[in-house]
């Protein structure tokens, strides 16, 4: 059985920690329930649509387990040309990775879905030009274990902000949520947000 509160319930469908520092440190009160699906791109699939379609599924599923709840979803992928960086399996493959981005620009793209009460969804690209990496730094980078778990195997909110040269476009997209257009979002479906209530 279902109570009121579940009427006005926010449900994070991520397991992500840096989602939920995001949401957490813009005042929303929301739960976490991750939704565990099959991440594999399709043949062909570009990296927009293919964030968006991982976004909608992870929203549909954690959606069925909370009725009448807005549940919030996002997928994130690194695309260089139109190659999709995921997360590196080991440290040999971060290396790779990360001496493939080395002074070039590729694109952080990242599928933001809403499901439960209010249907909607949408993709934000953000473009990231790195430095040039030495061998050294790149080495040294992959030891701190922090490209682990990472898409393109870097983080620009940690140790990785040394990589990147400059940044067009959502800053926060780069670390796995774009803000202002998932707030916008929120608002349209009508999740109290902080300020307004």
């Amino acid at each position: 059985m279902h109570t009121h509160a579940d009427q006005t319930l926010l449900v994070l469908a991520s397991g992500s920690p840096r989602r939920k520092d995001f949401l957490s440190q813009l005042g929303l009160t929301f739960t976490v329930s991750a939704a565990d699906i099959d991440e594999t791109p399709r043949p062909g699939e570009e990296a927009g649509p293919y964030v968006l379609r991982l976004a909608r599924e992870k929203a549909a599923v954690v959606a069925s387990r909370y009725p009448g709840a807005w549940v919030l979803a996002a997928d994130t992928t690194v695309a260089l040309g139109s190659e999709l960086l995921g997360k590196p399996q080991d440290p040999a493959e971060a290396r790779a990775m990360l001496g493939r981005l080395s002074g070039k620009t590729h694109d952080v793209h990242t599928g933001v879905a809403l499901a439960g009460r209010h249907e909607e969804a949408l993709v934000v690209r953000t473009r990231v030009t790195f430095r040039e990496l030495s061998a050294a730094e790149i080495a040294w980078y992959v030891g701190t274990g922090e490209p682990v778990d990472r898409a393109g195997a870097y983080a620009i909110q940690g140790k990785g902000g040394f990589l990147v040269a400059s940044v067009d476009g959502s800053p926060t997209n780069v670390v796995g949520l774009p803000l202002g257009e998932t707030l916008a979002l929120l608002e349209r479906a009508g999740v109290p947000l902080a300020w307004k209530r």
